[in-house]
């Protein structure tokens, strides 16, 4: 079972104004991006920092979202994305586009970074900017940073100190998520998905966790009769397998799984990296949920990581997530 890479330090770039970010997730989701997303965002950050003369490792990285606006208008049940008008081609017809989504976001990035020990906190404070400044030059799912409509004192990032026992790290974690807050953290909920899976199982032996999947991403409605007579009742929401609702629960692309063989470098036409070994393959599903930070009870479960098993074929974004019965007796 994978386990979220030690770290020292949690560094806190709050409340980045970030425009234009990819709004498709995958294939068959969109309204956030993928954590792929920002995964692939910490690897780049990495190589910029050391570049600069920062050695500093970036292990993993949380997402809290304070807000977001996604392109797209809605006309009943039917939702469409807000798309360019490209000019005609040579022939006066209308040229063919790809669709786009895009979505405006207000987010704060949490790293998780190893280096060495920094007592100072001026030296703290300058590694902070320097890492903001280089954010700032980046891309962010795909997204342009813009100016914040925050207030500079929001803004500023910041570095927090993990190096201590487990006492220590936890206080530290409990003033961490306060400042978060307003947001939500998306959290990986595998459990979730699989005890839906062997719910629907007690009732089809056929089900499938696909079929779980669905469950959990979709509103089913049920007519309740009341006691007194069936023409009195309500519409509750549930799923397949009778249970109710709870939580925010959605689907996610959580990574991707080997649909070729493992081919060698450059052995591959037209492939964007000639130095890297390439593989084909499709996009890996599951389910999330939206916590407020204050739910947490350790910075693993905030924090995303990749974890790699070429032999199975998995690329997979981990979370280390797992709900308290405390918790749990709240969302029931």
């Amino acid at each position: 079972m994978s386990k979220c890479p030690d770290f020292d330090y949690l560094l806190v770039v709050p409340h980045l104004r970030v425009q234009n970010a990819n709004a498709i997730s995958s294939p068959l989701t969109h309204g956030f991006p993928a954590m792929s997303a920002f995964i692939g965002l910490m690897w780049a950050l990495e190589r910029k920092a050391k570049a600069t003369g920062l050695d500093v490792d970036f292990n993993a990285v949380g997402v809290v979202a304070h807000g977001c606006e996604e392109q797209a208008a809605s006309d009943g049940f039917v939702r469409g994305f807000h798309l360019t008008r490209n000019p005609v081609g040579k022939d006066g017809k209308t040229a063919a586009i790809a669709e786009e989504g895009r979505i405006h976001l207000d987010v704060s990035l949490v790293f998780a970074i190893g280096c060495e020990l920094i007592s100072d906190a001026a030296e703290q404070k300058a590694m902070a900017d320097k890492v903001k400044l280089l954010l700032e030059s980046m891309r962010i799912a795909g997204g342009s940073v813009v100016s914040s409509h925050q207030p500079a004192w929001r803004t500023q990032p910041y570095m927090a100190a993990f190096t201590g026992d487990a006492r220590g790290r936890e206080t530290i974690f409990n003033q961490l998520k306060m400042r978060l807050l307003p947001g939500f953290v998306l959290t990986d909920r595998q459990d979730a998905l699989n005890d839906e899976y062997e719910a629907l199982r007690q009732l089809n032996s056929q089900a499938t966790r696909l079929d779980a999947l669905l469950s959990l991403s979709r509103i089913d409605y049920a007519w309740q009769p009341e006691e007194d007579g069936a023409d009195k009742g309500e519409w509750v929401a549930t799923r397949a397998s009778g249970k109710k609702r709870s939580g925010w629960l959605v689907p996610i692309p959580v990574g991707y799984g080997a649909l070729t063989e493992l081919q060698d470098a450059g052995s591959v036409e037209n492939a964007r990296d000639n130095t890297t070994p390439f593989r084909f393959v499709e996009s890996l599903f599951g389910i999330g949920e939206w916590l407020s930070p204050h739910r947490l009870q350790k910075p693993e479960q905030l924090l995303w990581y990749a974890n790699t098993c070429a032999d199975t074929g998995t690329y997979r974004c981990c979370n280390d997530y797992q709900p308290t019965e405390i918790l749990e007796s709240i969302t029931d």
